[in-house]
């Protein structure tokens, strides 16, 4: 049996209003934005995507609080002409809110599909970005861009392409500009899972995933435009 961790937990208050995303099989999915709090006292905010089974006929509104179990998943698809990677919270369960827990949490196991990019900020602070292949049902793989700092960053910078890896975090959004070709900048969301814990494990431990690149090729910090 295949020894592969995809689990998330988010608890927080919805942003605006869920839209009808896509339909599969007669399944209708919502988009979702969710504001979950950091430590900081900032908020991520997050893209969810969720059944209209889940909310079994009751509709979520700006501010209602939700608490969801899933897994971070990624797709592909064409955004101003050019294939990109796209991240989301998908939402396998509406759990009761739960103050004393913690409102971020991801598991992974999987493979390294793209060589760490380590480097240093101007103030000296240490950085490695990784691009993680996970296993999901029916030989599929979510590809998840993940971050992490510190003495896990020198870690990181060690590894190379096909490495089994575990790691816990949360997941994270970082608002950026970006330079259109005709000057004017645009601000964007990158999603990506803040690393806390990364530990290297063995061959045996998780089996290979589907290395097929995405579209548009592996982007760290990738935009999900809903």
């Amino acid at each position: 049996m295949e020894n592969v961790i995809n689990t998330l937990h988010l608890s927080g208050k919805v942003v605006g209003t869920p839209v009808i995303g896509h339909e599969a099989f007669g399944e209708k999915f919502y988009y979702l934005t969710l504001g979950v709090p950091r430590l900081s006292g900032a908020q991520d905010q997050l893209p969810v995507t969720l059944s209209e089974r889940l909310l079994d006929g009751a509709m979520l509104s700006d501010g209602d609080s939700l608490a969801i179990e899933g897994q971070v998943r990624s797709y592909n698809k064409i955004v101003e002409g050019a294939g990109r990677l796209l991240i989301t919270a998908f939402a396998q369960k509406i759990v009761e809110p739960d103050e004393r827990e913690n409102p971020n949490q991801i598991v992974l196991t999987g493979t390294l599909c793209k060589a760490p990019a380590y480097r240093t900020t101007p103030f000296g602070r240490e950085i490695a970005d990784m691009m993680l292949a996970v296993n999901r049902a029916y030989g599929k793989s979510d590809y998840i861009p993940c971050i992490t700092w510190g003495r896990s960053a020198r870690f990181a910078a060690k590894l190379s392409v096909g490495d089994k890896i575990t790691l816990t975090g949360r997941l994270q959004s970082r608002a950026y500009q970006k330079q259109m070709p005709d000057g004017t900048v645009m601000e964007k969301t990158a999603y990506e899972v803040s690393v806390g814990h990364l530990e290297l494990i063995s061959e045996e431990a998780v089996s290979e995933p589907v290395m097929q690149e995405p579209a548009g090729g592996f982007r760290n910090g990738t935009v999900f435009q809903q």
